[in-house]
């Protein structure tokens, strides 16, 4: 299964791509779009057309989000939340279904602990995707997060199949009583 992770931002918004067969993570791809200028609709449409491009070309079947974070500046934050309206927006029109996950949650999937910097992060989604080169911080926030909605859907499967299991022996002890 692929999946993308988005790392929401007006200026620079990254993206990553990851394969999953089992428990094995494989890189697909990564990279940050980018959008300049005052004018805020513009600077929406690029993202949104390059976001709607990468999801085209990469054909993931699943996608995650950052949630956003209340800034002390309520105009930057304002503008962050259209930049994340366009995370959201893109994968739903390509018929996704988007997980979001906060910062913190993140990060420890990731690295094992909540309050990581950059650079932990950047190390170990080095380590679980070898050889992996980043096109810059957003993207390797961006691999981060497709590969916590990687173990959030391995953990879900696995509990469906536990579940199933479960209900299946119920029926068979039931025919036999």
């Amino acid at each position: 299964m692929r999946v993308i992770g988005i790392d929401p931002g007006l200026r620079n918004l990254g993206w990553g791509v990851i394969e999953m067969d089992g428990s094995r993570l494989r890189h697909v791809a990564n990279g940050i779009l980018h959008s300049e200028g005052k004018d805020l609709a513009k600077r929406l449409l690029v993202l949104h057309e390059g976001l709607s491009a990468v999801i085209a070309t990469h054909a993931p079947e699943a996608a995650a989000v950052e949630q956003t974070f209340v800034n002390k500046d309520a105009v930057a934050t304002l503008k962050l939340g259209q930049a994340r309206g366009i995370a959201l927006l893109a994968p739903a029109q390509a018929g996704l279904e988007v997980g979001e996950y906060a910062p913190n949650a993140i990060k420890k999937t990731v690295v094992g602990v909540g309050h990581a910097d950059k650079t932990q992060v950047q190390h170990m989604v080095r380590h679980q995707l070898p050889g992996v080169q980043f096109e810059g911080a957003d993207a390797a926030d961006a691999l981060a997060i497709a590969i916590c909605h990687a173990f959030y859907l391995q953990s879900a499967a696995r509990m469906n199949a536990a579940q199933l299991s479960r209900d299946a022996l119920g029926t068979t002890q039931r025919r036999r009583a």
